[in-house]
């Protein structure tokens, strides 16, 4: 009795690397939406905590409202100085007003 080898077909293999494709086609768009996402959640983070170091700033160190900030006013406030997560520049602004960022699509969240 003669055993015949058992082996994929490359019909078989087509397949499955067909099923491949498809699943990496759903899930890459998705994974790259979800790391924008992530980043621009990640800078609004940020503005928000700059925005509070400004006003902790200001309190102690009676500056008035409209006056301007600079990032090293702020660092002794934060561990250290924020970058954003996709390489946007921060414009602190004035004392009172909003931080925001460079990226477009990086709003600030409290608008």
């Amino acid at each position: 009795m003669r055993r015949r080898a058992t082996a994929f077909t490359l019909l078989e293999v087509m397949i499955v690397v067909l099923a491949i494709g498809v699943l990496i086609s759903i899930a890459v768009p998705s994974m790259m939406t979800a790391r924008a996402n992530s980043a621009r959640k990640g800078c609004q983070q940020i503005m928000r905590a700059l925005d509070v170091a400004k006003a902790q700033y200001a309190a102690e160190q009676n500056v008035p409202e409209g006056a301007a900030v600079t990032m090293s006013d702020l660092v002794p406030y934060l561990k250290r100085e924020p970058k954003c997560p996709l390489g946007g520049v921060y414009n602190l602004g004035t004392v009172g007003s909003l931080t925001t960022c460079s990226i477009p699509d990086h709003v600030p969240a409290d608008l």
